[in-house]
């Protein structure tokens, strides 16, 4: 990972201008561009990204509860949401869900207490609450509740000393009982008491179960009760109660009655033995974090609203989230070095890191030694202060030593497994990889040992990152790194997209334009690496370029970001805008010479962040810590 570190040595030099080996090469090698622009989710958890739109589809299409989005836009292009839902009192199950109201209410029918209801509504548009009740004296059963008169007569008539109860009125309204019989009935013990609450006046009992209705009705929250049996048989308790959001309205014997005086209200509920069964709420609710900000009758309305804001999610009623933009950036930082107490330094210097990778591990020799410089101690102090620990790996940045080892295949076996076992035993959960500077020669053996230790690791649970040069699709087939077969192997790609211009460049220029830097990630999404894989390198330094009189480049310095504030308020400097970067070109003289360096700052990270977030790749990683200074990471950690 060291600065100026991408100069392959062997088959191709890497520069700013195409190679002359591709011009001796012919035609140069094209691949299809295979980024991905079309995620599948099911509600709001990512399932697969598709470059074509028709596969997305197809694969969405095997899915409840999913939808196609345009990665770049975040716009939804297809989705199999339901537009009803069935349920049972205030139970409703995923299977429950239909396109169309016709299957809803076939679904429905087989239930009791069923209601279908319109998500773009409020309300119902169907239901089955029953509005007619079969007796036989004071016997009743679930079956003989009806929702038309005809259905309930049809039931009573097979039965004698039958009456029927309108549930919305409370009413008798139809009975097979003779007057002869009533006649009867009512010269019998005065066994039916109506009572309202607790209370009971002395006219309020009766022989007749239909007289002691018919007195019940006149009361308000009354009941008859049996005296021999001390069982209720009849009540026009207000047992529907209807709330605004969670302040009580009024109650009611009717659910018709009910329904209609909720219509009346936002945001109104109606609860039947504490269970809501009917709402008018919204069917998608915008949340910007735990705050509800907004409700809106479909999900376009709620999609619409909820991205313009931050940390907002759309759910449904039942809080199944379809949409959100908590997206955060995962932030990694290298150390560039081993020894415990700088390590320290490092982290304690920063806010909203959440990968520290010191250079522990290092390629000894071609015989496939490691050399170890882990510190248990330091992994574990890391680790009880919330970071992840990812060890760096590195090959010396020797072409001529790395060849000889990808070359031995036993010399490969005896490093991967000592590189694992020795990080299994620190306890981190993964490593990162950094080879560089490689033959272009070695690039299907480097493949092949990314493949064995990968696979290594992977039955030892741990995960692997490695670094790849920012690099360019046009000559990508002559370098030694695969990216495409590379990025299907590993969990994490890190694009080291920095040193466009480097110490060994030859003219001057930025260490890291960001036109340049957006290609860069464009390019690694054209290998078909997957977003949530992928992880930006940003330079925490400059290079400064030393000119003579004549404009000829003399030499050049690494600035670490720093000490530029102290290196710009000690020169008397110039700054432009370079459009060419769309960075700040610094210029000052001195002793004859003009020096030039392109600015990194505060703004070009949250530039470089911006970036990441616009790909929606995984995150981005700093090289290195130790060059910044502490007031960067506080915009860091409300970026990222």
């Amino acid at each position: 990972m060291k600065i100026g570190k991408w100069m392959l040595t062997g088959t191709l030099i890497l520069s700013m201008s195409v190679p002359t080996a591709v011009h001796a090469a012919g035609t140069v090698q094209s691949s299809p561009d295979k980024t991905t622009k079309y995620r599948v989710y099911q509600y709001n958890h990512v399932l697969m990204e598709f470059a074509a739109y028709g596969q997305a589809e197809a694969f969405a299409k095997g899915f409840t509860n999913s939808h196609v989005e345009e990665i770049s836009t975040r716009k939804w292009l297809w989705n199999n949401f339901p537009r009803y839902q069935v349920f049972q009192l205030d139970v409703s199950l995923p299977e429950w869900q239909f396109a169309s109201l016709d299957a809803a209410i076939a679904e429905a029918k087989k239930w009791t207490n069923a209601s279908v209801r319109d998500l773009q509504s409020s309300g119902w548009v169907w239901n089955n609450y029953p509005n007619f009740q079969v007796y036989q004296n004071e016997i009743t059963q679930d079956s003989w509740k009806f929702l038309t008169l005809n259905e309930a007569v049809a039931e009573a008539k097979k039965w004698g000393g039958a009456h029927i109860i309108d549930l919305n009125s409370n009413k008798w309204v139809w009975d097979n009982i003779s007057n002869e019989e009533k006649k009867s009935l009512r010269s019998g013990e005065l066994i039916y008491k109506v009572y309202q609450g607790t209370f009971s006046a002395d006219n309020w009992a009766f022989a007749s179960l239909e007289d002691a209705i018919n007195e019940a009705l006149k009361w308000g929250n009354s009941t008859v009760v049996n005296k021999n049996t001390k069982k209720t048989v009849y009540s026009n308790l207000k047992i529907y109660k209807v709330f605004q959001n969670d302040t009580f309205l009024q109650d009611f014997a009717s659910l018709n009655e009910a329904q209609d005086y909720a219509h009346l209200w936002g945001h109104s509920s109606i609860f039947l033995d504490g269970r809501k069964i009917w709402n008018n709420y919204a069917s998608y609710q915008v949340f910007q974090n735990t705050a509800l900000i907004g409700e809106f009758k479909t999900i376009p309305e709620a999609l619409s609203y909820s991205v313009q804001y931050s940390n907002s999610s759309v759910q449904t009623l039942d809080h199944r989230f379809l949409w959100d933009n908590f997206k955060k950036l995962q932030v990694w930082g290298w150390n560039g070095m081993a020894g415990g107490d700088a390590i320290k330094a490092h982290v304690n210097n920063t806010v909203g890191l959440d990968v520290d990778s010191p250079s522990y591990f290092e390629l000894a020799d071609a015989a496939g030694n490691l050399k170890d410089q882990s510190n248990a101690d330091t992994v574990t102090w890391l680790q009880k202060n919330g970071y992840t620990v990812y060890p760096l790996v590195s090959n010396q940045f020797n072409s001529t030593l790395t060849t000889q080892f990808l070359a031995d295949s036993a010399a490969q076996d005896k490093f991967v497994k000592a590189l694992v076992d020795r990080s299994v035993q620190l306890g981190v959960p993964g490593i990162n990889v950094d080879f560089e500077s490689l033959a272009g020669s070695d690039r299907n053996a480097f493949t092949a040992f990314i493949a064995k230790l990968t696979s290594y690791a992977h039955l030892n649970s741990l995960a692997v990152s490695i670094d790849l040069p920012r690099g360019s699709v046009k000559w990508n087939h002559l370098s030694a790194f695969d990216h495409e077969k590379l990025g299907s192997l590993v969990d994490y790609v890190v694009i080291m997209a920095y040193d466009q211009f480097w110490r060994g460049s030859t003219s001057a220029g930025s260490v890291a334009g960001l036109p340049w830097t957006d290609g860069g990630i464009q390019e690694f999404l054209s290998y078909g690496i997957p977003r949530d894989k992928i992880i930006l390198g940003i330079p925490y330094y400059v290079r400064e370029w030393k000119l003579d009189a004549a404009g000829a480049l003399q030499s050049n310095r690494t600035l670490l970001m720093k000490d530029i504030p102290a290196l710009l308020a000690s020169k008397s400097t110039k700054q432009t805008w370079d459009k060419t970067f769309e960075q700040y070109r610094i210029e000052y003289q001195e002793d004859g010479f003009t020096y030039v360096f392109w600015l990194e700052d505060e703004a070009t990270v949250k530039a470089r962040l911006d970036m990441a977030k616009k790909y929606d790749i995984a995150g981005v990683a700093a090289w290195r810590l130790g060059y910044d200074q502490a007031d960067l990471w506080k915009l860091i950690l409300q970026n990222k």
